[in-house]
């Protein structure tokens, strides 16, 4: 159940959106979007790691100021942070391996145990962990800081687990998939919402960018050959197209929803 202690104002201010089947879907083709551009803006293009990082982080930072001056959820705003997380999170986790050198095994680590750092002080400091509370300035902040850690850890456990299998690009896509699934059954047989949601959220990014290589890697390398660009272009597309259906609708609103039919997939209840 939800925070029966807020009011209806303060759930009509909740800065994210419902947990649907709209929100897995957008979710996964941002990490797809935070692989494949970042890799076409990096590599194709030619900008480099470093400028491509700085242009993108900036980016971030001026979507991020725009989310927080917003009192209630906007699709297009948040989404766009999403989109542009998922790029900055990639990057996070590329400057240290391709940059530093920096072992994916210990990217992986260094992240896992930040995120358990994070989870640990924000529900230290506000008793929660559920996405559904999201109507203060500090609990907007503790979420971006662990979708943004989510993402690198998403990353670079991604990317140790092609490197340990030398999986191809479809291959690769079915680990993190029956993974999903696992937590989905694992939901549904009554395991704890509010976990098996951020397991979820971290597992799809490995499965977007995945599905992402998969698109963007050449027939001879076992996918399907549209590129970088693409990919990037079509995923775009398909996630603007969403976000307008979303934003006409009012779909994914937690306002909509009357507290006492508050449901939502994976992310129902306080931690």
């Amino acid at each position: 159940m939800p925070d029966q202690s807020l009011s209806t104002r303060q759930l009509m201010l909740n800065k994210v959106p419902e947990v649907t089947a709209y929100f897995w879907i957008i979710k996964i083709l941002c990490t797809t979007v935070g692989e494949s551009f970042a890799d076409y803006i990096n590599e194709t293009l030619g900008f480099g790691l470093t400028n491509t990082t700085v242009v993108f982080s900036a980016a971030l930072v001026v979507a991020l100021v725009v989310q927080f001056r917003l009192n209630r959820y906007v699709p297009s705003v948040y989404w766009l942070c999403v989109v542009l997380i998922s790029v900055v999170g990639t990057l996070l986790t590329d400057n240290l391996t391709d940059g530093q050198g920096v072992p994916l095994w210990i990217s992986t680590t260094v992240f896992s145990v930040l995120l358990a750092v994070v989870f640990s002080l924000w529900y230290a400091r506000e008793r929660t962990l559920s996405i559904h509370t999201i109507v203060t300035t500090p609990r907007e902040s503790w979420y971006w800081l662990t979708v943004l850690v989510t993402f690198a850890l998403g990353t670079a456990a991604g990317d140790w687990t092609l490197e340990l299998t030398g999986w191809s690009p479809g291959q690769s896509v079915l680990l993190p998939l029956g993974l999903i699934l696992a937590v989905l059954a694992a939901w549904r047989l009554g395991a704890g919402p509010v976990l098996c949601f951020w397991l979820a959220y971290i597992l799809t990014r490995p499965l977007g960018a995945n599905i992402g290589d998969y698109l963007a890697s050449s027939k001879s390398e076992g996918g399907v050959g549209l590129g970088t660009l693409g990919t990037s272009v079509v995923f775009l597309g398909t996630i603007l197209a969403t976000v307008i259906f979303l934003t006409v609708t009012d779909r994914d609103r937690t306002e909509a929803v009357r507290p006492h039919e508050h449901q939502p997939a994976m992310a129902e209840d306080e931690a």
